[in-house]
């Protein structure tokens, strides 16, 4: 009686075989074309694979994010404040600062003198945004971003602050958000690294920037930032050395790939992989790179859009130019640091090199995405560590002043990716202090950010040192009311 049933079961015909094996079959299919390297038996694919797919259908595919570090004064931006003015020279009032924790810099001052803008606002875009005579060139396309004026965060100083916006916490060693994004998401393009850093200058006094804030952390090594340089050899080390080919150093990187793996079959150490993958991944891009980091053949348009400096390297425009070209080729996440916004003392002419330096190239790359059919797909982010304060730092007279740090109220602006363009959220109050309508923490912004990539932000963790760890840590929430 057994024999009989085996022997059925094993008289199947071509029909009932399909039939068996159509979800099987299917979801080999949908696994090929979501992860096209699933299926590949080199080592090498099955190493690149990514964490997983995303939680949801997202709006945005990759980042291009320019911090421009030292923190812009919202005052002189997009925070508009008249009665500032009014109450020049006055003394910021009690009520208003409730006690707040103030820096060493002006912990000790007797008084506070509140101080408006020295520069004019006006009135643009359909939504009547308010917008600085200092970025004239951000001012006419304000119907393609969207300004949050009610961002605030826990860090009183640049360091901690700058670290907590990359990372989601004021100490070092966490994930920066690109690793976090490169973890989950994996690169679109093999041939470059999902998460890459671009540096500039300003004129005006300079915060530090530093590799920890673009650091993997806990993560595997090979999702670490990758920095470009603006000389002859964008990335350090990627080039050849005298008397070696591209022939030579395949088979150099064979015979090491072989050592490599002995190790790991002795040790069992993750990182020796991810030291071949950095190795694969460095040979690849000495195709890549050159072609995308060469800015000589854009066209004459495009040149004109983002201005002069483009093509001088190294520059703030030079870098929204190529971070365009690295967005546009598959790099997952872009990061541009430009420093200078630091303006304590000698505000009213610094802060009008940094404007200038940084209006005509921002506007130009939301223009430049937008007329790719790029920015749907692509979240753009400007804004800085904090804000500044109300009250004069230091010696007030009505031609200069400075401000000191405020993490209590900022203004930043994000364009495409899923956002709800010509939109001004949040307030705050009328001396520009405290936020009175739709807060925005740094953990709301991440969440915000990692929604609109299609990750859940308490679902995306990594467990290390016996907890789990996540950007938002246990904080964040979406803000809805800017998602388009």
């Amino acid at each position: 009686m057994k024999k009989d049933i085996f022997e059925h079961h094993l008289n199947i015909n071509r029909r009932h075989f399909f039939k068996k094996a159509a979800m099987g079959l299917g979801g080999v299919a949908l696994g090929s074309l979501l992860v096209p390297d699933l299926f590949k038996g080199s080592q090498e694919a099955t190493q690149q694979l990514p964490l997983g797919l995303k939680h949801f259908a997202s709006k945005a595919k990759r980042i291009i994010m320019l911090v421009q570090n030292g923190a812009p004064s919202q005052l002189e931006t997009f925070d508009f404040k008249p009665k500032l003015r009014e109450m020049f020279g006055q003394d910021l009032p009690d009520s208003i600062r409730q006690g707040q924790r103030l820096t060493g810099m002006t912990a000790n001052q007797k008084s506070f003198p509140l101080v408006g803008s020295k520069f004019g606002f006006k009135q643009y875009g359909n939504n009547g945004a308010w917008v600085s005579d200092l970025l004239p060139n951000i001012a006419k396309i304000t119907d393609d971003i969207c300004i949050v004026k009610s961002m605030h965060t826990d860090a009183i100083n640049h360091d901690p602050a700058l670290t907590f916006l990359q990372t989601g916490a004021q100490v070092g060693n966490r994930p920066s958000m690109g690793s976090w994004f490169s973890y989950g998401l994996g690169s679109e393009n093999k041939n470059l690294p999902a998460f890459c850093v671009l540096l500039s200058k300003g004129g005006g006094n300079g915060q530090g920037v530093y590799s920890k804030l673009w650091s993997n952390g806990f993560l595997d090594s090979t999702h670490q930032g990758v920095q470009l340089s603006a000389s002859d050899e964008p990335i350090l080390y990627l080039n050849n050395p005298k008397g070696m080919n591209r022939a030579s150093r395949r088979d150099m990187l064979n015979h090491l790939g072989e050592l490599n793996e002995m190790g790991y079959k002795e040790f069992n150490d993750p990182e020796i992989h991810s030291k071949i993958q950095q190795y694969e991944m460095a040979f690849r891009m000495q195709t890549a790179v050159p072609e995308i980091t060469d800015i000589s053949k854009e066209p004459d348009h495009i040149k004109k859009l983002y201005g002069a400096d483009c093509m001088v390297p190294g520059t703030y425009a030079a870098n929204c130019l190529l971070a365009r070209k690295l967005s546009e080729s598959g790099v997952r996440f872009v990061q541009l640091y430009h420093q200078g916004w630091d303006q304590h003392g000698n505000l009213v002419r610094e802060i009008q090199g940094q404007a200038k330096d940084v209006d005509q190239a921002s506007a130009a790359l939301i223009t430049d995405l937008k007329q790719r059919g790029l920015l749907d797909e692509t979240l753009v982010i400007w804004g800085g560590e904090f804000g500044r304060t109300n009250y004069c730092q230091g010696k007030l007279t009505k031609e200069n002043y400075g401000r000191d740090h405020h993490p209590r109220a900022f203004s930043i602006f994000m364009a495409g990716g899923g956002v709800k363009a010509g939109t001004v959220y949040g307030k705050t109050d009328e001396l520009g202090y405290n936020i009175i309508e739709n807060p925005v923490h740094i953990h709301d912004l991440h969440a915000t950010i990692m929604h609109l990539m299609g990750l859940d932000h308490e679902k995306l963790t990594y467990k290390y040192l016996g907890r789990r760890f996540r950007l938002t840590d246990v904080h964040g929430h979406v803000v809805k009311d800017i998602l388009a």
